[in-house]
């Protein structure tokens, strides 16, 4: 086995950590995803740095948190990336599908990229055409997006889930698995390798193809409820947050202040379709893998870049801090390298991956990188993981209410902290793991918020210092 292996870079967009059967959650049909996690390691406590697409992914392909890299919201500028190390040292390095760079068709150190962005682009490149629109160009067929579902009687009533009527292939999880597929099989082979695919689901709008929502539909799906003591209970910036997201369709998704349980339960059995389809996919591109002589040498890591509310908490979609946000799936396979198949409960940051696939690469990342290497625990090593785990969120088109926020949390508690607010977050993760009850400035948990605050404080102070070099001379 060479001591180079290809790297595999799966990410799916706005995927939830109870998604997956073999990780528990039986209500999944995930047979691919689920073999990745019989034969692979899985890091049960994985947490993204970032509670929307482009300050998370922005994070994991630097190695820094947020307030560190300056980029905070999508559309904030990012053109660089540790790819370029692995492209310098000889590595073949591939994009397709999703990146949520910008602008979407920077370098980040690629020999080429396939770019397929959000399936509905309106904040941000509303007027560009990726690779998918090209091919539904060709075809002669009109993409399905906001234009066409503001025009069904029931709109407003849909929470974003709608059925996929063009041709099946040209679904974008399926075209971006397809094109995979296309390059491994065509592309002369070339090693190592580095690619990265991006599924650009399951983020909405969540528009299966009707034949794998229909068995999701007939099922009974857990559905978080959501009562009036914990909608008081929330911060101020997360109640204005409900509201604005009545106000406008992110994504085609029209949020509803107190939905029907029907329509929660197709939202949610649409959303579990669209992640059906992309592990199809997994399953198709791992078949082209073997076939075309990759897969011996490769290690395969799959996870997301945040997670989906899915109206549980009373929200829609990400810019939360709730785990169903900031907990992803995280495993990476390669049996044959690093052994017998086990989880990790320790925490780790999502951008801890960066490090350790330099590493596998034989490579020496950064020392002043904010994220810390785990090749200890793929190789069963000693590795104790982090004390804390954090992630930031400032406000933009849609978190309005807010200046800047930060989550810190270990395997106990929870805090969630707004910039120059009176009001928070705090969980006893122990006692109540779905989030429900908000500790905050409540007596009996005052030791535990100010142990919190205590440690937020001296995170940011220990980042400033650590990575001053960095942050002076690399942008």
């Amino acid at each position: 086995m060479s001591e180079r292996p290809n790297i595999v870079f799966i990410i799916t967009d706005q995927q939830r950590f109870d998604t997956i059967a073999a990780l528990g959650y039986d209500y999944m049909d995930t047979p691919h995803l689920d073999r990745l996690v019989r034969e692979g390691i899985v890091f049960d406590q994985c947490h993204v740095t970032a509670a929307s697409c482009a300050p998370a992914r922005a994070s994991l392909f630097k190695g820094y948190y947020p307030h560190t890299t300056g980029i905070l919201k999508n559309a904030d500028r990012w053109r660089r990336s540790w790819i370029e190390q692995l492209n310098d040292s000889g590595y073949h390095c591939t994009n397709i599908g999703k990146m949520h760079t910008w602008p979407f068709e920077t370098e980040l150190g690629f020999d080429e990229r396939y770019v397929v962005e959000n399936k509905d682009r309106y904040l941000e490149g509303r007027y560009y055409f990726d690779e998918w629109d090209k091919a539904l160009r060709f075809r002669g067929l009109v993409k399905q997006q906001r234009e066409q579902y503001r025009q069904l009687p029931d709109y407003n009533e849909r929470l974003g889930a709608f059925e996929w009527l063009l041709p099946e292939d040209t679904h974008p999880d399926v075209f971006v698995g397809e094109m995979a597929q296309w390059w491994l099989n065509t592309h002369p082979p070339t090693q190592p390798l580095f690619l990265q695919i991006g599924f650009p689901g399951p983020h909405p709008p969540y528009d299966p193809v009707p034949r794998y929502a229909e068995p999701y539909l007939q099922k009974e799906l857990p559905l978080l409820e959501v009562t009036d003591v914990e909608l008081e209970s929330q911060p101020q910036a997360f109640k204005a947050l409900r509201v604005h997201n009545v106000e406008i369709d992110h994504d085609s998704v029209v949020h509803q202040l107190n939905p029907s349980r029907e329509a929660r339960h197709r939202q949610r059995a649409y959303y579990l379709a669209n992640v059906t389809m992309i592990d199809e996919q997994v399953g198709l591109i791992m078949e082209a893998l073997e076939r075309n002589g990759y897969l011996e040498n490769t290690v395969l890591i799959f996870t997301s870049d945040h997670g989906d509310c899915l109206t549980d908490h009373g929200h829609s979609q990400k810019w939360t801090m709730y785990d169903l946000i900031t907990r992803v799936p995280l495993i990476v396979w390669a049996p044959e390298r690093f052994g017998a198949a086990r989880h990790i409960e320790s925490l780790c940051q999502q951008m801890d991956l960066g490090p350790t696939i330099l590493e596998l690469a034989g490579l020496t990342p950064d020392p002043s990188l904010e994220a810390v290497s785990m090749v200890a625990a793929l190789h069963g090593e000693e590795w104790e993981g982090r004390d804390y785990v954090y992630a930031e969120q400032a406000r933009d088109g849609i978190l309005t209410d807010a200046d800047f926020m930060t989550m810190v949390r270990d395997h106990n508690w929870k805090l969630v902290h707004f910039l120059d607010e009176q009001d928070g977050q705090l969980f006893d993760l122990q006692a109540d793991p779905d989030e429900l009850h908000n500790l905050w400035n409540h007596p009996e948990a005052a030791e535990q918020q100010a142990r919190l605050l205590a440690e937020l404080r001296e995170w940011r102070i220990r980042s400033g210092l650590h990575t001053a070099d960095w942050s002076r001379d690399w942008r």
